[in-house]
């Protein structure tokens, strides 16, 4: 940038060089294009020098996020492996529902149901809250069990 305005203060100084009157049409032809010329050197500078702090910015934004998505996957490839998950077919669909084992021991939870057709796969039932296993639904007619 330092190029630009060093050029336009070559010009400036040509222009001042040429003695032109000030009051002359061609004096004040050259000064206005000189002065227009100083302003447009001034902007790009400004411009360059936000560009600059912009691509700082976006880079560090960029080494944050790639920061925090490496944190995240190796959190959930973690998870994955240390977790217990629940494999049930859907009676309604066929597709096989996956849910946390977790789940089983939640009493506020009764069923749960298939993301797919919405028929319930599992209802946690007094059974299974005094110790026995989890009912797991057979693939039978969705009118085999109870609608809560």
């Amino acid at each position: 940038m330092d190029s630009l305005k060093a050029r336009v203060a070559y010009l400036q100084g040509l222009a001042e060089g040429m003695d032109l009157s000030a009051e002359s049409k061609e004096g004040r032809l050259f000064a206005g294009i000189i002065d227009v010329l100083h302003d447009f050197a001034e902007t790009v500078e400004g411009l360059e020098e936000a560009q600059e702090q912009l691509e700082d910015y976006v880079e560090t934004i960029d080494e944050d996020l790639y920061s925090l998505e490496d944190d995240i996957y190796e959190c959930e490839c973690q998870e994955e492996d240390e977790e217990d998950f629940v494999e049930v077919d859907c009676p309604g669909c066929g597709e096989t529902v996956m849910f946390h084992s977790g789940i089983l021991e939640d009493e506020d939870i009764i069923e749960v149901t298939c993301p797919n057709c919405d028929e319930v796969v599992f209802i946690n039932d007094d059974a299974f809250m005094s110790g026995d296993e989890p009912e797991m639904l057979e693939n039978n007619s969705r009118d085999n069990h109870n609608d809560f």
